[in-house]
């Protein structure tokens, strides 16, 4: 392999040659292109090959899911929340013991692996919301529950700067990863102030079908407000409202 020798070292590609820097000095090399043909049945790329179709199927199962729980999402997702969802749902299908390699799969992995996951990094709930609460996934009703205890929200809530009232929502989704459908219910309490004064306690139920064969997500997030004459503005377009899937009941 030629090594590249001169005052100028270069690390990159210009048009079919390619420059990188090794134990042994610079070196360039030109590309070499592998068609899609060989790729697809050359069995040197065959790990090639299954790592690919798992991938593809985590962003799929992925893209299920995000499309489920879309509205309350759009204002609480950061920039990066496809890619850290697709990630962690390789880690679902990775945990597939049952399937051969190149077909593991969601179904036959560990949903459970999603509990915990905060769509958006910026507002995570567990760092915004201190208040206690409770779960339940009661599979034979199909029902999807939240209960929060009275709490201060002046003293357990940590807000963003011009907040003065908040929501608490949480969503109830049964997903069919095969069949990419999913049926979604959603819940909010009342608009609340950010006081010193205690809440009531609140219970948010989310109701999906009954005895259900498919895995089940519960979500709870937190939507921050500005109130102004009366009137409930969205706080920077939901920068920092927090929704995490907090339980996961598969199949």
């Amino acid at each position: 392999m030629p090594k590249l020798r001169g005052l100028i070292k270069l690390e990159g590609s210009i048009g079919d040659l390619t420059f990188f820097k090794s134990k042994n000095g610079y070196i360039v090399k030109e590309k070499t292109v592998i068609s899609a043909e060989r790729r697809a049945t050359d069995p040197k790329f065959e790990r090639t090959r299954e790592n690919a179709s798992e991938f593809g199927r985590a962003g799929k199962a992925g893209k299920v899911l995000r499309n489920a729980i879309r509205l309350l999402l759009k204002n609480a997702k950061d920039d990066k929340m496809n890619n850290r969802l697709t990630q962690t749902m390789m880690k679902v299908v990775k945990a597939d013991t049952t399937s051969i390699r190149g077909q593991r799969n969601v179904l036959d992995g560990e949903t459970e692996l999603l509990e915990g996951f905060n769509c958006n990094t910026n507002a995570k709930l567990e760092t915004t919301l201190y208040a206690a609460y409770t779960t339940e996934i009661n599979r034979v009703t199909g029902t999807l529950t939240v209960n929060i205890p009275s709490f201060v929200p002046a003293r357990d809530i940590v807000t963003p700067e011009g907040c003065t009232h908040f929501k608490i929502v949480s969503c109830g989704s049964e997903i069919d990863f095969e069949a990419e459908a999913f049926i979604t219910d959603t819940a909010a309490s009342n608009m609340l102030p950010l006081t010193n004064e205690a809440t009531i306690a609140i219970s948010l139920s989310n109701t999906v079908t009954a005895n259900s064969v498919h895995p089940l997500f519960l979500l709870l997030g937190i939507q921050f407000y500005q109130q102004v004459n009366g009137i409930d503005y969205p706080l920077k377009n939901g920068a920092f409202n927090a929704l995490t899937i907090i339980k996961v009941s598969g199949v």
